[in-house]
């Protein structure tokens, strides 16, 4: 009875093993699909845009393949056409890596990567996927404060000129961004909230913010796109939009920028239209637009124009 009993537990791992293995292999193929028929598509995007973008915006040249919107598109056409020697990229925030904004670049250009995320749990499963080991990716665990975040990335060898940086924290992002100016990217991505509007606005530095404890609508994050302008401005970078999605803006090395043309912060700037808010409970309210600043009313921020706290 117990060798009957002992013997389907056997039978029912060896299945659960086998459609594991199954499972990532249907997943890489799936990916590797994914990227072959993007190849066409970036390739007639290049030569379609080969003259710069005179008369394009970032939005003609999204698509998705593993980032959470177009920047996929985006961050291909970039790395063609601009001049970038040091093939290197830093993200932040990565989760567990399915869906980022470098993976593309890492698996279809075979860039080296570092990547960090404040969950150990999630660094595991990147270094324990089935593709960390065919391509130059550091996978780490950090809780990213702007006293670790320069020394860390030094230690890891990813100072100085690099192609791209990307911040996406939810929380710290100006503030650890100002603290990066020994890091030289050719492209640098930060993700913005456009609740802010083009207010001067970004949370006041807090070493363990976190967005969802810090209010519960999930909508209190971040720093608006005018800090990290005017920051990356002063660093030596022009503003070349946002993604349609309105989270992402690129700025571009001025050193580096061949035939782009830099436009104004108002001009550039998208506002949000995917739904995140979150209700007292947890669930979404799919709130939207203009009445999101009203849930989060009352809350500190901090002015980078006049360097002062003040509440929305």
């Amino acid at each position: 009875m117990i060798k009957r009993i002992l013997k389907k537990i056997l039978i029912k791992n060896e299945t659960i093993i086998n459609n594991s293995y199954y499972q990532n292999i249907q997943t890489d193929y799936f990916e590797q699909l994914l990227i072959l028929q993007s190849k066409s598509l970036t390739t007639n995007r290049n030569i379609e845009f080969s003259n710069g973008m005179k008369n394009t915006r970032l939005f003609d040249l999204e698509f998705k393949v593993f980032s959470q919107f177009g920047d996929d598109g985006i961050i291909n056409w970039l790395v063609n056409y601009l001049d970038i020697e040091v093939k290197k990229f830093v993200e932040f925030g990565v989760t567990d890596y399915v869906e980022s904004n470098t993976r593309f670049l890492l698996m279809n250009n075979n860039w080296d990567g570092l990547v960090m995320d404040g969950s150990i749990e999630e660094v595991n499963k990147i270094i324990n996927s089935s593709y960390y080991w065919k391509y130059n990716l550091q996978a780490k665990q950090l809780w990213v404060t702007k006293e670790n975040i320069y020394n860390f990335i030094k230690e890891h060898g990813y100072d100085g000129e690099i192609g791209l940086l990307h911040i996406d924290l939810d929380g710290n992002d100006y503030w650890i961004f100002n603290e990066l100016e020994q890091v030289k990217p050719v492209i640098f991505i930060a993700e913005y909230n456009s609740v802010f509007g083009l207010a001067p606005w970004t949370i006041p530095y807090d070493l363990s913010f976190y967005r969802t404890k810090a209010h519960f609508s999930n909508l209190y994050w971040g720093a608006g796109l005018k800090p990290i302008h005017d920051l990356a401005l002063e660093r030596g970078y022009s503003f070349i939009g946002c993604n349609s999605a309105g989270n992402n803006a690129y700025f571009v090395r001025n050193d580096k920028m061949k035939d782009l043309k830099p436009i104004s912060l108002e001009l550039g700037f998208v506002e949000s239209k995917y739904r995140e808010s979150r209700d007292y409970e947890g669930n979404l309210s799919l709130i939207s637009g203009k009445e999101r600043i009203n849930i989060i009313k009352g809350l500190p921020v901090f002015n980078t124009i006049t360097n002062r706290l003040e509440f929305i």
